[in-house]
């Protein structure tokens, strides 16, 4: 089957109804669209809209201005949708206003109120801004209410005029620009919902591929669909067969009765982007391609089938999928497992990780919404799931278990908004992954992809866990009691001393705190108990416990106020195993919820975890391990901790010199194309532009030199003593070189520590930094890294020669808001030398978190910022002072993880999967100029190691549904005419 060619250096971007439209910047070869458009796919009175009358010479103006061989150059965008322009946009900047530009706008009628104009206009807004324009200004006739209703719409401030039947508008570029991300965001989630309702509601289904040999993979979908009682039409494709597992089989898709929304491809690879494009040509809307091993060829072609028909794409490489509303009951995998019908989301990249996932929710009893696997990810992501679940009305629990990530900022935006309302969990996958080989900074060294992926999840709210039985123990605690509060004050409650020891035990090691109880408490505890039990915490209630008694010490600890979560843990004895006698009745017999979270430790239980039903028809986690259930508990305590520390600004500096800094990075870079290291005066030079507090230091080339600046500095060190250290470039760790003496006094000291560094260096050494002794305090590291996914990470740790050996950092991907700065401090293990303790008074934490928002901002001013290493930063209760300092650059563009372009830029991160990489597409070059922080790609939904995803948008977001239309006249000759 022929493949079409798909718009080369096009950016793929959807409308309200989810429909692909390419959008791409409109040039000579286009006069003939462009014509089109304006004379053929447009109603006379849409003309007249457009134009201000029925001019039949206005088409052919507007091509040859748009598209002629002299043009001035406007910026016009087109919108393409299976290859044929539906809409078109320009502006042109005012010839005495060049920061103003005439802007106008045509869609075809065909395609009016499906989102082209808002499309289009989001794109020019980003393009116009990078050229320097500053406003909109346009023109339109007051009868023209569905441009009104776009500008409106739009996000942006829009300033009116009413003269004599027209309508001028004025719409600034740079006002209101939160409130515009916020608009084109929601219009993208609703956009992207839309385009999911052919693979998550799909009314008809097709199985391509479907067999007649029992146990293939086709055959064993279409009985999974058909047995789980699919509401709507089940369509088996098969060209050489009459009947499949008792299903009519057709020839092809063409010759189906109807048209599927889904279609399931269970075809060999090399068969995949022919079907695909059939399907396409018949209307399917969404595939699921459950074949592995595509070639580069097989996935460009695949990928081409999508983007022109418009399909949505689970896959290659899918488990399936499964959506079990009741209105749906679709399953349409090949695992073994059933899916009970619940409310949990759950996407998985491993089909193993899969099928595993969904026996073991069957077996606890959690019910799942709609499942996906993944596969290789070349459309449909995790992203792209979170906000179906945020919108579909039945999920409450989101499960994900991702190898990769393309657009972590895209996925980190979308998991902060979902995790308010439900809780989003994930296995961390891939932490056995070697960190970066041959680092040359401390900073560096500690930016390992684990670290990284611990900095995504902990600042999106997302809870991590370390294996699958870990994801389904705290799900099952999520999913079926309240959360501690954030204190995570836990007491342990078993009839069994060395088993209450063991769980006490692991609460500390999961980082709870378990405090002796309140004397009013342990009073009342004993009381109630058995002579010879104990009180304290953990609560020994003795095996000669009854029922009764240990039910009123369960409601007493569950009243007080002194706790946030209580862990009852219950052995078997002699003294009671069964009936009226057995302590579990304590539990089954009251409430599965109360005020605060109760988890149950039945050490003889076969399962790793399970619920008990309680007397109100209410579930109870029972775990088998006390390791288990306190690993669950310090989960929901970090979620209530999340939770209760409301979103807030990014931290701002006091100072930042911005242009000075970027100049300075630009003049090294064009002395070094090719990068490096920042000599000790550039070093200065640059961490001034952020008032980092780099100690005093003078560059000295010769003894005469060393021994002048010792004596200038020598007075201001500690005890009058002074530092030297050798320099040369691509130096890397000083220490470690032997290029340091510290503590030198008096000028023989000086002079002979110079000598051996000519003695031992040579002429490879470029001269030597003097300075102060610095008194001594608490030595941390402070840094930067540019991470080629993530992006820039802000490291904060204990520093010094020993800081690789002592592994106590922190991290978060910038730009830290004012809740990142807090949360690096405490969250180091070293966390109360910095606060103070009894006798040593607390560091001065105010330049501290100065310190870290100077790095956020200087990572995120400067793209060319490879790594920066400010170690030691010696902390005092009096200051901060940084007495080394190591700053790396290298050319690099900006980089956006929202923009398609610098991803499609980057290296495959997997952890476990080894496809091939995937072909990539790049974008126009006059788009790739107009890109800023959030320009061209609205919400990215690949990976680094899939092909480009075939829908993109400004700003992260996409249109809604609506009057989004948009004939938009220019305003007399001043707008160029179209």
């Amino acid at each position: 089957m022929p493949t079409v060619q798909y718009p080369s250096h096009a950016v793929e971007a959807l409308l309200a109804d989810g429909t692909t439209a390419a959008i791409r910047a409109i040039g000579p070869a286009d006069h003939a669209a462009v014509l089109d458009l304006h004379a053929e796919r447009m109603s006379e009175d849409s003309r007249r809209l457009r134009f201000f009358g029925t001019s039949r010479r206005a088409p052919q103006m507007t091509a040859d201005r748009l598209c002629g061989p002299q043009r001035p150059e406007p910026l016009a965008l087109g919108a393409w949708v299976d290859g044929e322009l539906v809409g078109e946009a320009d502006c042109e900047p005012a010839e005495d206003r060049p920061e103003a530009a005439e802007l106008a706008l045509a869609v075809a009628d065909a395609w009016q109120h499906r989102g082209v104009g808002t499309l289009l206009i989001e794109h020019l807004v980003h393009a116009a801004r990078e050229r320097g324009v500053r406003r909109f200004e346009a023109a339109m006739l007051a009868d023209n209410l569905a441009v009104r209703r776009l500008f409106a719409d739009l996000g942006l401030p829009v300033h009116r005029r009413f003269e004599r039947g027209e309508v001028r508008v004025v719409v600034p570029l740079e006002e209101g620009a939160e409130h515009y991300r916020e608009a084109v965001e929601q219009r993208g989630r609703t956009a992207d919902v839309a385009s999911l309702a052919a693979l998550l509601f799909p009314r008809a289904v097709a199985v391509v591929g479907a067999s007649r040999r029992v146990g293939s993979v086709g055959q064993a979908v279409l009985l999974k669909v058909r047995g789980n009682g699919f509401t709507g039409d089940l369509w088996a494709v098969n060209p050489y067969a009459q009947q499949v597992a008792g299903e009519p089989a057709y020839q092809s898709i063409a010759t189906l009765p109807g048209t599927p929304d889904l279609a399931v491809l269970a075809v060999p690879a090399e068969a995949v982007p022919g079907a695909a494009e059939e399907c396409g040509l018949a209307g399917v809307r969404a595939l699921v391609v459950l074949a592995a091993g595509l070639d580069a060829d097989e996935a460009r072609q695949l990928m081409h089938a999508c983007r022109r028909h418009s399909m949505r794409l689970v896959g290659p490489n899918s488990l399936g999928i499964a959506q079990l509303d009741p209105a749906v009951r679709l399953d349409a995998e090949f695992g073994g497992a059933a899916a009970l019908p619940g409310t949990a989301g759950v996407a998985v990249q491993s089909g193993g990780v899969g099928i595993a996932l969904l026996g073991q929710l069957a077996r606890l009893g959690i019910g799942v919404s709609s499942f996906v696997s993944l596969g290789d990810k070349y459309d449909v992501s995790g992203n792209d799931l979170l906000q179906w679940w945020e919108e579909d009305g039945r999920t409450d629990l989101a499960l994900l278990h991702l190898e990769s990530f393309g657009n972590p900022r895209a996925f980190s935006r979308t998991a902060r908004r979902v995790t308010r309302g439900m809780p989003v969990l994930t296995v961390d996958a891939g932490r056995s992954a070697a960190g970066r080989r041959g680092a040359a900074s401390h900073t560096a060294a500690a930016a390992t992809p684990t670290v990284t992926r611990e900095a995504l999840f902990r600042q999106a709210g997302i809870t991590a866990t370390r294996s699958i039985a870990e994801l389904v123990g705290t799900a099952a605690l999520l999913h079926s009691q309240p959360l501690p509060t954030a204190r995570g004050v836990v007491a342990v409650i078993s009839n069994a001393g060395g088993i209450g020891i063991l769980a006490a035990d692991a609460c500390a090691e999961a980082g709870l705190d378990l405090p002796v109880l309140p004397a009013s408490t342990t009073a009342e505890l004993l009381e109630l108990l058995p002579e010879g039990a104990g009180a304290s915490n953990p609560v020994d209630t003795t095996a000669a416990v009854g029922p009764a008694e240990l039910a009123c010490c369960i409601d007493l600890m569950t009243g007080t106020r002194a706790i946030d979560a209580l862990l009852v843990s219950i052995v078997p004895t002699a003294l009671g195993t069964g009936g009226e006698h057995d302590p579990l009745s304590a539990l089954l017999d009251g409430p599965a919820r109360r005020r605060i979270p109760v988890v149950a430790v039945l050490p003889d239980q076969e399962a790793p975890v399970r619920y008990l039903t309680c007397a109100d028809g209410g579930r109870l986690p029972a775990y088998a391990d006390p390791a288990a259930a306190a690993r669950a508990l310090a989960h929901a305590r970090d979620r209530a901790r999340w939770l209760a520390e409301p979103p807030t600004a990014a931290a701002v500096p006091d100072t930042a010199d911005s242009a000075v800094a970027q100049h300075l990075a630009q003049a090294f870079l064009a002395d070094h194309p090719q990068g490096g290291w920042l000599d000790p005066k550039q070093t200065v030079d640059l961490l001034d532009c952020y008032d980092l507090p780099l100690t005093t230091s003078i560059w000295a080339r010769d003894e005469h030199d060393v021994l002048l600046a010792a004596r200038t500095l020598g007075q201001l060190g500690h005890e009058g003593k002074s530092v030297l250290k050798a320099y040369w470039p691509d130096q890397l760790h000083k220490s470690a070189a032997g290029a340091v003496r510290t503590g030198l006094s008096g000028v023989d000291e000086v002079r002979a520590a110079y000598r051996e560094f000519e003695a031992h260096f040579g002429e490879s050494m470029a001269g030597v930094v003097v300075q102060p002794m610095a008194a001594p305090g608490l030595e941390l590291l402070a840094g930067v890294v540019q991470d080629q996914v993530f992006g820039p990470l802000v490291m904060l740790g204990l520093g010094g020669t020993a800081t690789d050996l002592l592994d106590d950092r922190t991290a978060r991907l910038a730009p830290l808001t004012e809740r990142d700065l807090t949360t690096m401090v405490t969250g180091l293990r070293s966390a109360p030398l910095l606060l103070g303790r009894p006798g040593t008074p607390q560091v001065d934490l105010a330049a501290l978190l100065r310190v870290l928002a100077g790095l956020s901002r200087m990572a995120t001013d400067l793209p060319q910022l490879a790594e920066a290493d400010l170690n030691p930063l010696i902390a005092r209760p009096g200051g901060l002072l940084c007495v080394d300092a190591r700053v790396r650059l290298e050319p690099r563009p900006a980089f956006d993880p929202t923009c398609d372009d610098c991803v499609a830029r980057l290296p495959p991160l997997r952890s476990e999967c080894h496809e091939p990489q995937r072909p990539r597409r790049h974008f126009h070059r006059v788009l790739r100029r107009s890109r800023s922080r959030r320009s061209l790609r609205p919400r990215q939904r690949r990976d680094v190691h899939e092909p480009t995803r075939r829908r993109s948008h400004p700003g992260d977001g996409l249109p809604h549904h609506g009057d989004r239309d948009h004939r938009l006249p220019p305003g007399r000759a001043a707008s160029g005419g179209a």
